[in-house]
């Protein structure tokens, strides 16, 4: 049962813990037993407390951030093996009201093109998605209750489900709009939408406020509290993010885990996936107006340390790094990945460009989604279009205790061989569907429960003979 009691952000987002806890990793970064201990409690894969993380991620030492990187391979690997959620965000609406001052929709922005989706167009956005194949959304639209009110939200969702092309049908839709209240939140769990995402950006308050200067989002409380009112609406798959450039990154790695520890212990279950963008250019936003950006190296480190920290959670890497950024942390616990995206509004039916000058942000990686499969089967990565978890109500803590148990395994791995072969017969050049089904192959093979590599083989088969009705 969910708590109701009221939660202040400025209590589960302490200022001075964030401090205290950025000063107690300064002193015990050298103290090699205090190492060894978080290291050998990471190993167990039952996750770290913040000041544990905070002092790990400050180890500059070679061998320890070789061990830490062995660490978080071997944990991403015991949870979810080499399987890699693909997915693909679809931005409807640009219109904003709000003034963050890192973000191109900002109000005062006079020259980026406004432009907002029709249910038509964004039938023909969710066509050209599943011609190439995408299962699974990530729908994003300013705040503007004008333009983007929560009724074409839940419109746009009721479209982008009963839109079904060819072989082809949007099995998830996560949502990445503005705070809200309860009882909208609760219309959204209506509306079965997959995971409720909003990214604190920087839980810094002062400087939250400074890059928030005006609009609804400059309210730190009302931002921040914003994934309690989605819980108590019936929203159980949350995903959290902070914006890495826009503040120190200590003091936000923190704030990022607290965060999580806070919704464990309020509603006993964390975070269902944590997104680790940073700051990139776009329209009239440049990087240099942001000090604190960080290095590969260091994002790297990042990435790592929150694998050790939340074993469970699934690690979100999009489009805005580029492939060498993103095939680092693969093996460092990143377990869904964007390929194909667009970040204007209209992108995907765009063929003239057009619409580019409408980009949230530039992104680093702009190959197909075949080319981003072929390059996952070529480094032994299973891409796994699986929406089958949310489809069944394996969400919140049923899918926590799964995956806890290891038991979440025996559903993802064959799942994710599954719609692999479908999207290998539905979409993949001649090249990748030859090298997928090789790794199809030897996948089954490692397969332990006999019945379950049975079942599998014999959907497969299915499958291969033009069967779809299956929910994977």
């Amino acid at each position: 049962m969910y708590n109701s009691k009221s939660e202040k952000a400025t209590e589960f987002i302490d200022h001075n813990e964030i401090l205290d806890t950025i000063k107690f990793a300064d002193k015990k970064v050298n103290d090699v037993d205090y190492i060894e201990s978080i290291l050998d409690k990471a190993a167990k894969a039952q996750g770290l407390t913040h000041r544990e993380a905070a002092t790990l991620l400050q180890c500059e030492d070679t061998a320890i951030v070789s061990r830490i990187f062995e660490l978080a391979n071997k944990i991403k690997h015991q949870f979810y093996g080499n399987r890699i959620v693909m997915f693909a965000p679809l931005y409807l609406s640009n219109y904003c009201i709000n003034s963050c001052v890192y973000c191109p929709y900002h109000v005062k922005n006079r020259t980026i093109p406004r432009l907002k989706l029709t249910q038509e167009q964004i039938r023909q956005e969710v066509i050209a998605l599943q011609d190439m194949g995408h299962k699974r959304l990530a729908i994003e639209a300013g705040e503007d209750p004008k333009n983007n009110p929560l009724e074409y939200i839940l419109e746009s969702i009721d479209t982008i489900y009963s839109t079904n092309h060819k072989n082809g049908a949007i099995r998830r839709v996560n949502v990445n709009i503005a705070a809200t209240t309860v009882e909208e939140y609760k219309r959204l769990h209506d509306a079965k939408i997959g995971t409720y995402i909003l990214f604190q950006e920087t839980y810094h308050k002062e400087n939250y406020e400074h890059l928030h200067p005006c609009g609804p989002k400059s309210d730190y409380a009302w931002h921040t509290e914003a994934m309690d009112r989605a819980m108590l609406g019936g929203i159980d798959d949350v995903g959290l993010g902070v914006l890495y450039g826009l503040n120190t990154y200590r003091y936000d790695f923190v704030g990022l885990l607290m965060h999580a520890e806070h919704l464990e212990a309020r509603f006993g279950v964390g975070p269902h996936t944590i997104s680790v963008p940073r700051i990139c250019p776009a329209d009239d936003i440049s990087t240099t107006d942001f000090p604190n950006t960080i290095s590969d190296e260091l994002f790297c480190r990042i990435v790592a340390v929150l694998r050790l920290a939340v074993p469970y959670t699934g690690l979100i890497i999009s489009t805005r790094e580029s492939p060498a950024v993103r095939a680092k942390v693969l093996d460092l616990g990143v377990s869904q990945l964007s390929g194909g995206s667009r970040t204007s509004v209209g992108g995907y039916t765009d063929n003239t460009n057009i619409n580019n000058d409408s980009a949230q942000f530039d992104i680093s990686d702009n190959r197909t989604l075949d080319e981003v499969v072929n390059w996952l089967i070529s480094t032994n990565h299973i891409p796994s279009f699986c929406t089958a978890c949310y489809r069944q109500g394996r969400t919140g803590d049923r899918f926590m205790s799964l995956v806890k148990t290891g038991q979440i395994a025996n559903c993802c791995a064959p799942n994710a061989l599954l719609t692999l072969a479908e999207y290998l017969n539905d979409y993949a050049s001649e090249d990748t569907r030859r090298a997928g089904f090789e790794l199809i192959k030897q996948q089954i093979k490692t397969i332990p429960h006999e019945k379950v590599k049975s079942m599998t083989c014999n959907y497969l088969d299915r499958i291969n003979n033009g069967e779809r009705d299956f929910n994977f």
